[in-house]
């Protein structure tokens, strides 16, 4: 079981939007692979990962407005070795995250 999709699922039978970001490309290194992924529901609730938590601020915003009705799109986040570790990130590296409105 996936818990993510498990939990979309559970929103939709509840009636409530949602917008899931998916991890879909690491250049270099990054702290988590594709095919890692977080959801968000209308009303904030989040569950699932696409960074352990240094762009999940950033996703949570797309996904939102994926929710609100922006379209699909695809995010670009990466910092270099030297102000990685200063933000947070282990990791230098660029991982890209798709964002769509999940739509029943």
């Amino acid at each position: 079981m996936n818990p993510v999709i498990d939990r979309v699922a559970s929103w939709r039978e509840e009636g409530k939007k949602a917008a899931l970001a998916t991890v879909v490309k690491v250049e270099r290194s990054g702290p988590l692979g594709p095919g890692t992924s977080m959801a968000v529901s209308e009303d904030g609730q989040v569950v699932g990962s696409v960074s352990g938590g240094c762009v999940e601020p950033a996703v949570y915003e797309e996904a939102m407005a994926a929710i609100e009705g922006g379209g699909p799109r695809l995010l670009s986040y990466g910092i270099s070795d030297d102000e990685a570790f200063g933000v947070g990130l282990t990791c230098g590296g660029t991982i890209h995250i798709f964002v769509e409105r999940v739509d029943w």
